[in-house]
């Protein structure tokens, strides 16, 4: 059987009220219609009449010339009809003349801008609270989970603890230490210059002490640990999430939380406040040495005064937050693992997740400390 290609689309306007449209109005057959579209002038005021009868083929393209066409002669002053078009013909052209005026009245720039905004408030809103709930959930469990080890002793998993705080807490020894005694610098360095101006040099073992011992070693050390092991807490669990391990391990009757998150919690309760000791003694250190580079005063004069500024309660405010964070910077951490879905790109975005929302959480924690603190006199 012969087949014969299709004519290209043309148009014709034998008078001045008349239009023929013929042959393929597609993809294919309007590539060189461009000319004649634009030879196409029709008196304003005047009634004119496109005739599709001789159209061969119709699609969204041709469609959507055709519906230009009509609507650049009616914007000149024409009226134009379109007749003899088939049935099908006749509805694309409609679908597609819809299209465009639903894209004429479409809302201006600054009110989609302002409607977008909105929307993104309340998406960003209600994600928020999902994840609150979510989270809240997760603690519902793991305290579940973790009541379950305390009426079973036996189901404690001590390699998984050990391995944890080996990572956790004698792996993060030299950073942490680092990090305290540059910071016991720095405070020594920046009262010296006041202290000085009032001879009050003897009073920087004050300021280093309780500075160092109540906020900035177990808050200084709560975010190395959330930027250090938080993250690599949802990095892990979310890469097993993704290749679906934690599934196979709900298949073999394994529970995640004994194996993933509990053993990471007992083992940061107990490294923080191993480390925030750790800190507290290299940040004082600093400060020692600072107070005797910068004032003069020398290292048993700085402990002699140090025992009388700092009490022991001082201390153990500082020691008792430390708790506290390391459960916030544990359950965040396996929590974002656990929402990981999708590929690698995810495992990123929930890791760094965990990392922004354990320090926020962590400084809250922080402020509300200080609010108790303060209405308790301490």
């Amino acid at each position: 059987m012969n087949t014969f290609p299709a004519a290209p689309a043309a148009i014709a306007q034998p008078t001045p009220q008349d239009l023929a449209l013929s042959g393929s109005w597609t993809a294919r057959g309007i590539g060189g219609i461009q000319r004649q579209l634009d030879a196409v002038r029709v008196s304003p005021s005047t009634a004119a009449v496109a005739n599709g009868a001789r159209i061969d083929a119709l699609d969204t393209a041709g469609a959507w010339v055709l519906q230009k066409l009509v609507l650049r002669l009616r914007a000149e002053g024409a009226e134009v009809s379109l007749r003899g078009l088939r049935p099908e013909f006749a509805k694309l052209l409609e679908a597609v003349g819809q299209q465009a005026a639903d894209q004429s009245h479409a809302p201006s720039p600054a009110a989609g801008a302002s409607a977008s905004m909105l929307g993104n408030v309340g998406r960003r809103a209600a994600a928020a609270f999902e994840q609150s709930a979510a989270l809240l959930g997760f603690v519902g469990e793991t305290a579940v989970a973790l009541a379950g080890w305390v009426t079973h002793p036996a189901r404690l998993r001590w390699r998984p603890i050990l391995y944890n705080l080996r990572r956790a807490g004698f792996d993060a020894l030299p950073i942490v230490g680092l990090l305290s005694f540059l910071l016991g610098v720095v405070v020594a360095y920046q009262g010296a210059d006041q202290l000085r101006q009032y001879g009050a040099n003897i009073f920087v073992a004050d300021l280093v002490g309780l500075s160092m011992l109540r906020e900035f070693a177990p808050l200084i050390t709560a975010i190395i640990i959330a930027g250090r092991s938080g993250s690599a807490y949802a990095a892990q669990i979310g890469t097993m999430e993704v290749t679906e391990e934690i599934d196979a391990m709900r298949t073999l009757g394994i529970a995640p939380l004994d194996l993933l998150v509990l053993p990471k919690i007992f083992a940061l309760l107990i490294a923080l406040p191993l480390l925030t000791v750790f800190a507290d003694l290299l940040g004082v250190f600093g400060g020692m040495l600072m107070a005797r580079a910068q004032l003069g005063v020398g290292f048993a004069d700085f402990l002699d005064r140090f025992v009388k500024a700092v009490s022991v309660t001082a201390y153990l405010i500082g020691i008792c937050k430390a708790p506290v964070f390391a459960a916030i910077i544990a359950v965040v951490g396996c929590f974002q693992g656990f929402r990981t879905k999708g590929g690698a790109d995810s495992v990123g975005r929930q890791t760094t997740r965990s990392v922004v929302q354990s320090i926020f959480l962590v400084i809250v924690a922080d402020a509300l400390f200080s609010v108790a603190f303060s209405a308790l006199d301490l």
